[in-house]
């Protein structure tokens, strides 16, 4: 029997993601970092309060995100543990709605507003189109979810972020999946005026051979293609119905490709 381990996409064993809620103005500033360096996120939306002028305007978000991923962070922002499911139901669709005719794409991820969630919430999210959902809080670990609708951050930035980012970095065992998943608010660096460590941490990170540097939404498209790989019976062969390409590791060989559409002998 082969031994076949999952890959992240180029064969490649970590990955690094972020995630930024509100849409205020100071975004504009992380993303310039963040695409200094190459490193990709997830910015959630409050499709409410998108005129305020504090933050991105509608008429900015395409250009100011380009080469990032959109998310809702539902309508008006509500505690919504203590809102009437209905409510909240409604609230999330008139999220993805109003941020879809922006960006003229799906929008399927989440992060709870206030971290607030219940398992009704929870098991409600795919009945609207969410397809992944972040809490607040921070695990201080580099594992993959569990729980897509349940997804919790390895830390928020202003929590242990240099070290945990060292130690990300030394990572090695090849047996493993490693995904460092980091948090926040970007006014939070104009409050705190702890910008020069935004930037220090992406320096330290970006340009990695090593690591994936992906959205949310990329990530959790990605374990769906692995997730849906036909395999024989006796591995032997595998066949990938998605489009994108899947890459897995047999035995100890190199990471091999899976194209969309094809099969291939193991």
């Amino acid at each position: 029997m082969k031994m076949i381990y999952t890959c992240f996409p180029g064969g490649k064993r970590k990955c690094l993601t972020l995630s930024y809620d509100d849409g205020f103005r100071s975004d504009i500033r992380l993303v310039e970092i963040m695409n200094q360096y190459g490193i990709r996120g997830t910015f959630n939306l409050i499709s409410a309060v998108l005129n305020w002028a504090d933050r991105v305007h509608p008429d900015e978000i395409p250009q100011v995100y380009a080469g990032h991923e959109i998310a809702c962070h539902m309508a008006h922002h509500p505690t919504s543990a203590r809102c009437p499911l209905p409510f909240v139901t409604q609230d999330v669709l008139e999220d993805r709605t109003a941020l879809e005719k922006i960006v003229g794409k799906p929008v399927t991820g989440l992060a709870y507003p206030n971290g607030s969630v219940s398992p009704n919430i929870r098991d409600m999210l795919p009945c609207t189109g969410i397809r992944y959902a972040r809490e607040v809080g921070n695990s201080d670990s580099f594992d993959m979810p569990e729980d897509l609708l349940r997804w919790k951050a390895t830390c928020h930035h202003n929590h242990r972020l240099m070290e945990l980012g060292k130690a990300f970095l030394a990572l090695h065992k090849t047996q493993y999946l490693y995904l460092m998943y980091v948090w926040g608010h970007s006014y939070e660096f104009d409050q705190d005026q702890n910008w020069s460590m935004m930037d220090d941490f992406c320096r330290m990170m970006g340009g990695q051979n090593d690591i994936w540097y992906a959205t949310n939404g990329q990530i959790a498209d990605y374990i769906e293609v692995f997730h849906r790989l036909r395999f024989a019976a006796d591995n032997s062969f595998v066949y990938n119905p998605s489009m994108e390409s899947a890459w897995i590791q047999v035995d100890n060989d190199e990471p091999m490709e899976i194209p969309g559409g094809q099969l291939a002998m193991l």
